[in-house]
């Protein structure tokens, strides 16, 4: 059977204004991240998007946001950790000039593609054997069914790469993924199909420039 599943990805926080790596701290939304958010949820009411389920990281900038998308549907929200961001070790809370300047080797290595453990946490095929190893196992408990999750920049472009079948670097192929942005996917076992990426039209559609204008990811590097 076909599950059809919605990658949606975390409101902002003020770590994500200040350029900040986040990884597993657990920052909240800012003011504008939960208003990202309520939008989101009135998008997705109004367009009477049905999900049979919603699965979030546990994180609370995750969590919040799936809070108030499972408030709008009418559908509880379930904690699913492996949906957690990259694991950047000592790098998380670092502005990406700072981890140059304190660990130039290590950064180095980063900028010529290697795929190195950040600040001693996963490196992105971890991340990306994690992710794919969570949905997978999701959709086989729910297979058939459409499904929710709200989850982090970098999982999000290493699930698609999945799907695209892409083996490299997920943030290259995927530049960007916007603040409470939808990217679907139609999966069946052994086989998932990408059906939209990025898709911000709730935040686009407002007068307010900044609620689309979304800062530097999680783990993004500002300076490649």
């Amino acid at each position: 059977m076909t599950s059809t599943i919605y990658l949606i990805r975390h409101g902002e926080t003020d770590w994500n204004l200040a350029g900040r790596w986040q990884g597993h701290a657990d920052v909240p939304l800012n003011d504008l991240g939960l208003r990202q958010a309520r939008l989101l949820a009135q998008r997705i009411q109004s367009e009477q998007i049905s999900f049979d389920a919603i699965y979030s990281s546990d994180l609370a900038r995750a969590y919040q946001t799936a809070w108030e998308l499972g408030a709008a549907v009418r559908v509880p929200v379930q904690l699913y950790p492996p949906l957690r961001e990259i694991d950047l070790g000592t790098w998380s809370g670092m502005h990406y000039n700072e981890i140059r300047e304190r660990f130039p080797i290590e950064a180095k290595l980063l900028e010529q593609g290697q795929d190195i453990p950040r600040g001693g946490g996963e490196t992105l095929f971890a991340l990306g054997r994690r992710v794919v190893a969570a949905l997978e196992a999701i959709i086989a408990h729910r297979d058939g069914e459409t499904i929710a999750l709200v989850t982090h920049g970098g999982c999000i472009r290493m699930l698609l790469a999945h799907a695209e079948s892409f083996h490299g670097d997920g943030f290259i192929r995927f530049p960007h993924i916007g603040n409470t942005s939808i990217s679907t996917l139609r999966c069946v076992p052994g086989d998932w199909e990408t059906l939209s990426i990025n898709d911000m039209r709730h935040l686009e559609a407002s007068d307010e420039v900044e609620l689309a204008s979304s800062p530097p990811d999680d783990a993004e590097q500002p300076a490649l």
